[in-house]
């Protein structure tokens, strides 16, 4: 609106300027030697501005004229950098779908076109590694480290090459320098976190995680609980060593991390030494409420030392009660019911975990009917259940297990990597037990023998054949098939498996050890006409006859 009523009145202006001057009487005159100019205003006007509107074109023309190399050279550029950038978008999709050759050949028309463009040096490092060039890949970072706009991109990927070519002094060496370019960097502030602690510095894994914290780089919630690992990873170090050391870090690892169960084992063992007992009892509890665990259930036991085992068993009863229906709450009673030797409330608390026995449940169960009627038969039977039983929980972080706790990840070096689960091992295994535990119990009993059942339940399997089974190898727990059989029936099992598609528990022996397990009578398969004097036997004097072969 405004620029409108600008414009009428420019109008208006100008229509006035023009009828002014029209108005105006009187000549003008210009002499300039011989020649002479006489007109009147308005047409003197109009002349001047003629003049000065073919003088603007003039002008326009020889500087369009100069300048045209200039404006050439601009447009080819502007050519050359659109073709580049739309080989350099073409050459990022086809790295986004996997087309290593669509991506090295865009990245080589990006690099003749625009070789000074960041995202060409990218474009043509990324198709290198997915080449599986690591020395071009290299060569490529390399370049955009020694720029600026691009260094921290080129540290980084010298960094993933470095990872690649397992060099993790190179990959921690170009960690630190990417922390020196950039302190806010992630990824290197990582790196540097591990290389730390693999190298078992902890004070300098403390000082980076406070350099973290202070920048924003990560939350409170995970600087408490990572500084509570680090000062665990410490104070476990200097057990041995330095005892006062340890525990005033334990004690500030407890603070930071109070569900950390390594921490809290080695502290409420520090208190309990100081006789603490009450202090050492309440941080074991508040832990065993976020996740009940077997050292946890054991520092309790004992946290008073020279108690008797029915003391330590009413204990551990207490603290179970906090979890109630947690399998480690009935591990933990059953294991100081051993301990006591009150056997029948051991036998009650793995009640409810026996349909479905871990491997700590069936030795458990082992080790109860050793001890209480000393049944060495039915203590194998469990054993032998254990072996393939479910796994328990372990100290499993990135596919690794360890049987004891660590503050680091072997595999990424990630911190608080270790988590108290069941690894992928404890899925059912594809390799299904060939002994089924009724078999098991009556082979380690007093007589041995092996029941074979009916032909008719599975009728799929009357071609496996079982070999007569040892009984004194049987009775140590151990099977022994030939190579040839054993072959057969996992092939068959597995075939089982893939039409039931779910694998049992326990796979029963359809036939006795005995029996050879041979099926003579053939089958029609429809494509074979049936012959009549095959299926039928003659009867009386002729058949007898003919039995005998006469």
């Amino acid at each position: 609106m405004f620029r409108i009523i600008l414009f009428l009145v420019l109008i208006a202006l100008s229509a006035l300027g023009a009828t002014w001057i029209a108005d105006q009487t009187g000549t003008i005159v210009m002499s300039w030697d011989v020649w002479r100019i006489e007109t009147t205003l308005p047409v003197f006007a109009l002349g001047l501005g003629l003049l000065v509107v073919a003088s603007l074109l003039v002008w326009s023309a020889v500087r369009g004229l100069w300048y045209a190399p200039t404006r050439l050279r601009r447009a080819r550029r502007e050519r050359r950098t659109a073709r580049g950038r739309d080989a350099i978008t073409r050459g990022l999709l086809a790295i986004g779908y996997g087309d290593a050759v669509a991506a090295r050949n865009h990245a080589k028309v990006a690099r003749r076109l625009v070789s000074q463009d960041p995202l060409a040096l990218l474009l043509h490092a990324q198709a290198a590694q997915l080449d599986g060039n690591a020395d071009r890949a290299q060569r490529a970072f390399r370049t955009m480290a020694e720029r600026a706009d691009t260094r921290l991109l080129g540290l980084r990927g010298l960094f993933i090459e470095a990872q690649r070519a397992g060099d993790p002094a190179a990959a921690v060496a170009i960690a630190e320098e990417a922390l020196k370019t950039s302190p806010s960097s992630i990824w290197a502030s990582q790196a540097a976190l591990g290389f730390r602690c693999a190298r078992g510095d902890w004070a300098g894994a403390l000082a980076i995680l406070d350099r973290n914290v202070a920048s924003g780089r990560i939350d409170k919630a995970l600087y408490r609980r990572q500084r509570g690992v680090l000062l665990t990873a410490r104070a476990l170090e200097f057990e041995k060593s330095d005892r006062d050391l340890s525990r005033q870090n334990v004690m500030e690892a407890v603070k930071f991390a109070p569900t950390l169960v390594p921490a809290v084992v080695l502290a409420s063992k520090y208190l309990s030494e100081a006789n603490q007992m009450r202090r050492a009892m309440r941080i074991i509890e508040i832990a065993w409420l976020a996740q009940p665990h077997p050292d946890l259930a054991d520092a309790y036991a004992h946290v008073m030392p020279g108690d008797s085992a029915l003391l330590r068993l009413a204990r551990v009863e207490k603290l179970s009660e906090k979890a109630p229906g947690h399998p480690e709450s009935a591990l933990a009673i059953a294991r100081a019911a051993l301990d006591a030797s009150e056997f029948a409330r051991a036998r009650n608390a793995l009640e409810p975990l026996i349909a479905a026995p871990t491997q700590r449940v069936a030795m458990l169960m082992a080790e109860i009917e050793h001890r209480e009627h000393g049944d060495s038969g039915r203590a194998r039977a469990w054993t032998l259940r254990a072996v393939r039983a479910l796994h328990d929980p372990v100290w499993t972080a990135d596919g690794y297990v360890s049987d004891h706790w660590r503050p680091v990840s072997p595999v990424t070096g990630r911190v608080d990597a270790f988590q108290w689960q069941t690894p992928l091992a404890a899925l059912p295994s594809s390799r299904p037990p060939l002994v089924e535990a009724e078999v098991s119990d009556q082979i380690v009993g007093d007589t041995p023998r092996v029941e074979a059942l009916p032909a008719a339940e599975d009728s799929k399997a009357q071609d496996v054949a079982i070999p007569p089974v040892d009984v004194e190898a049987a009775s140590s727990g151990i099977i022994a098939m030939p190579d040839e059989t054993a072959t057969s029936l996992t092939h068959h099992t597995q075939l089982e498996d893939d039409k039931a598609g779910a694998v049992p528990d326990v796979i029963p022996i359809v036939r006795a050890p005995d029996d050879p397990g041979v099926d003579d009578s053939s089958q029609n398969d429809g494509f074979v006409e049936d012959d009549p004097a095959a299926a039928r036997q003659a009867g009386g004097l002729r058949g007898l006859l003919s039995r005998r072969g006469s």
